[in-house]
């Protein structure tokens, strides 16, 4: 590993970087190899550093008399210890992964041939696959078409492989999947919105990235409008970071109302709400009542607002059989659609005069 690190500093950033008669073009290119040379050192320790906990997972496991209750003891203890004193990112559901990729991947296969090409990402979208031959097919088709984590996400849940093997004439299917993923492939900076390098380095995941000027103006106004309603609301994050087997996802704002006695999911859509925002949203309550509700605490509420404002501008959200529970007691506490309706408003107002003082244009209405 330090061999490999070593190998992939300065040198490459001196190789890699030749002057043009255009600066601009030439200190971008020096910071954007900088960029990319310092994110492999990091990702291949971090590839180094999941296989090794999950080599020393199993074998401590070995040494159980009942290996798999054993095992689902100790991984549970290991991420109540290790979440406690470094923090997220070590789950029982990321430790379990790391189990797999140890038994999964040898060293070899996962160092010495795979390090420069993948990230840990790719390995765990990887790891879903339970049919060998598919997923050595897809990972080094990911080597090779320098797939993103989307790319190979999305070609696993639509069975691309089998697809191709199915297929006489495999030139149409092929183009349609590069013409469905051509948007994933054009990220350049997917990796600093990564939030598994954040966790690592222990930084302060980027709460920016997925919100226009506009959706983060209005988010800053609700947030100020619900804490100043004066009914209980208490501010816990903002972006809030949700991870699944499939992707990465976060919850614009989340409070806990201590009158209520529950959390409180708002989550902004840039265009009219859909029936899969909904169900995005069931999804965040789940998660959230898993990971975070304690007892005594009421089930988790989600609100999903549009800034397009129109006859659906919020929808709420209550699982768990608690619609009763929903009329009767939380829409006391709750702002109405009409409220929430005006907030945005006033809030697309001000934001788009002030963008007309600025620019001293009149801003489409």
């Amino acid at each position: 590993m330090e061999n490999y690190i070593a190998n992939k500093d300065e040198s490459v950033i001196l190789e890699e970087y030749k002057s043009t008669d255009n600066i601009v073009a030439d200190v971008k290119a020096i910071i954007e190899t900088a960029q990319n040379s310092a994110y492999e050192a990091i990702n291949a320790v971090i590839i180094r550093k999941n296989w090794l906990i999950g080599r020393r997972i199993v074998e401590e496991e070995q040494q159980g008399k009942d290996r798999a209750v054993y095992g689902t003891h100790l991984i549970s203890e290991l991420s109540k210890s290790l979440t406690s004193d470094l923090g997220s990112g070590y789950s029982p559901r990321n430790l379990r992964n790391y189990r797999d990729f140890y038994q999964t991947y040898s060293e070899d296969e996962i160092w010495h041939t795979r390090v420069p090409n993948l990230t840990w990402s790719h390995y765990r979208a990887l790891l879903r696959v339970d049919d060998k031959k598919a997923r050595d097919w897809y990972m080094s088709e990911t080597v090779r078409e320098a797939w993103s984590v989307k790319t190979l996400e999305r070609n696993i849940s639509t069975q691309y492989y089998y697809r191709l093997l199915k297929s006489q004439v495999k030139e149409p299917v092929i183009e349609e999947m590069k013409d469905k993923t051509k948007a994933y492939q054009l990220d350049k900076l997917e990796f600093i919105k990564n939030p598994i390098i954040a966790e690592f380095l222990g930084l302060s995941q980027n709460t920016s990235f997925t919100e226009t000027e506009l959706e983060s103006a209005i988010l800053n106004h609700l947030q100020k409008f619900l804490m100043e309603l004066g009914k209980g609301y208490a501010f816990v994050a903002r972006q809030q970071h949700i991870r699944t087997e499939l992707s990465d996802y976060y919850i614009d704002l989340v409070f806990y109302n201590y009158i209520l006695k529950c959390f409180v999911l708002i989550d902004l859509k840039s265009g009219p709400i859909t029936h899969q925002d909904v169900g995005q949203m069931d999804m965040y309550i789940r998660m959230y009542d898993e990971m975070k509700r304690s007892e005594g605490d009421n089930p988790t509420l989600g609100i999903v607002l549009c800034s397009d404002t129109d006859e659906d501008v919020a929808k709420y959200s209550l699982l768990n059989g608690s619609e009763q529970l929903f009329a009767s007691k939380y829409k006391l506490y709750l702002p109405s659609e009409d409220e929430l309706r005006q907030e945005i408003e006033v809030q697309k107002s001000i934001f788009l005069q002030q963008k007309e003082s600025e620019t001293g244009f009149c801003c489409p209405g």
